[in-house]
């Protein structure tokens, strides 16, 4: 029976990048239907640049759906705060003839944990962001608390930095509500480059922490801020010690080139010399990309967007086709057959040998955007005391994860290739979290996704199925 035919193939959670037809663009703000003709030609010299055809399954409406994410996630260039918060301002009169503050007369309102997103202007990549809000009313008006998210949300839907994005909500809070003062509080991460992601844990990305007040905030005596950071502290968010993070360096492609313009750049590291990380950026895909910011309304040669086509062009070729041989323990696994087997005993079962948490970070080829996490693989060994060294294990994932890939069919992948050295079984699950799960309309900030592949033996040996995924619950459980 072939590897396939032995293959039982389950997705835990789905991931959200189905190949079912999609809507059409949405009517953008203010009438009429969105200019696609501009982005979605851009999207394929994309993809010609990364020698993947457009035409090809899994690719074919590529184009129409990063199209619509980008859109989608630039909204807020197309909103206006006074819209959101006119009618939404309430009389609260409050403390009366007492001493003190409450209500509408002076007494402080935070709302925490507003879970947004927006892309980075640097690289153009998504990050997510958790927004707190705090703001003393004034004159006797309370606003509708929704609305504070809302306005966040609008300056989140545009290319941004996170200390910008914290002093745009608040300066302007500050003039459409007129109140006493607003305090914003924000917690950014960042995806690291692939190379640098350790875990899926949030300590594997990049964290900055950054602030802005206004008012009777400022100052840094100010007893406001004082009870805004302590109400803060309440849900286990510390700003002072986490003040530090903002001097922290927020793109991590950034390091890696200083832009003269876009389509041109100077390589640098902290000793001066070229770094070996800054890949070239081919001239065709950084003004595709400059035509993508363009119909998006926005300017490539705006300051702090110069550099960010060439940037983003450098995080999609480490993504790039590419067809070269990996070899695991003697075997090449681009010409490895799965489906020829040596004869096996089914009644042996040996000891189980597992390589667990091994990180990757993937593209998403439905919406060019990254997924990643860790993967687990369990196979039976040869019985004869020779392992597989991790290292080659961790080069496998990264030959399947480094391309433009969906996570069904990586987890196969996977698994056929360790089947094909082990010969008996293998099991592979994946972890990873998807950045198109938070960046597009469904905007499920903490979901992940899991699939498992069980080849061989593992299909028909429950008792060792359980055994390893015991001992990737077991890892897990002392990661916390």
């Amino acid at each position: 029976m072939g590897a396939l035919e032995e293959a039982h193939l389950a997705a835990v959670a789905a991931c959200g990048c189905d190949e079912e037809e999609e809507e059409d663009l949405l009517v953008e703000l203010g009438g009429g239907e969105a200019p696609v003709d501009a982005m979605e030609p851009a999207v394929r010299a994309l993809l010609a640049g990364l020698g993947e055809d457009d035409r090809r399954e899994g690719l074919r409406r590529t184009p129409k759906r990063v199209a619509k994410a980008f859109r989608d996630g630039t909204r807020g260039y197309r909103q206006k705060v006074k819209d959101i918060v006119l009618g939404a301002l309430f009389p609260e009169v409050g403390v009366d003839k007492r001493t003190g503050s409450a209500g509408g007369t002076g007494g402080q309102v935070v709302v925490r944990d507003i879970d947004l997103y927006s892309y980075c202007e640097s690289c153009l990549l998504p990050f997510s962001i958790q927004c707190h809000v705090g703001y003393v009313p004034s004159g006797g008006r309370v606003v509708g608390l929704s609305k504070l998210s809302r306005v966040a949300d609008v300056f989140a839907k545009r290319f941004q930095n996170p200390q910008r994005l914290a002093n745009e909500v608040c300066g302007a809070l500050h003039a459409s509500i007129q109140p006493a003062g607003v305090a914003v509080a924000m917690e950014g991460w960042h995806i690291p480059l692939p190379e640098n992601l350790k875990c899926t844990k949030s300590r594997a990305l990049i964290r900055t922490s950054h602030s802005s007040r206004s008012g009777v905030f400022e100052g840094e005596n100010s007893s406001f801020w004082n009870d805004f950071v302590a109400l803060l502290k309440l849900r286990g968010i510390d700003m002072d010690m986490d003040s530090r993070s903002a001097s922290l360096t927020w793109c991590p492609l950034r390091p890696h080139e200083v832009p003269l313009c876009n389509g041109h750049g100077k390589r640098i590291t902290t000793n001066g010399a070229t770094s070996p990380k800054s890949l070239s950026s081919p001239s065709n895909m950084v003004s595709a990309v400059s035509s993508m910011l363009q119909s998006l309304g926005e300017d490539p040669l705006r300051k702090e967007l110069l550099g960010s086509p060439q940037r983003y062009v450098q995080w999609l070729m480490r993504f790039r086709a590419c067809n070269l041989d990996v070899k695991l323990n003697g075997f090449t696994l681009n010409s490895a057959s799965v489906y020829e087997r040596p004869g096996e005993d089914a009644t042996d079962h040996r000891a189980i040998s597992s390589e667990l948490r091994l990180p990757f970070c993937a593209q998403c080829e439905h919406h060019l955007l990254p997924f990643y996490g860790v993967v687990h693989i369990g196979y039976f060994g040869s019985g004869d005391g020779e392992g597989i060294d991790r290292s080659h294990f961790q080069a496998l994932v990264h030959f399947y994860g480094c391309k433009l890939q969906v996570q069904e069919r990586m987890t196969r992948q996977i698994a056929e290739a360790v089947y094909s050295v082990s010969h008996r079984g293998a099991i592979v699950v994946v972890e990873a979290n998807h950045i198109c799960m938070i960046s597009r309309g469904i905007e499920k900030i903490r979901s992940s996704t899991a699939t498992i592949a069980v080849l061989g033996q593992f299909s028909t040996d429950s008792s060792a199925k359980a055994s390893f995924l015991q001992s990737v619950l077991d890892t897990a459980n002392q990661e916390v």
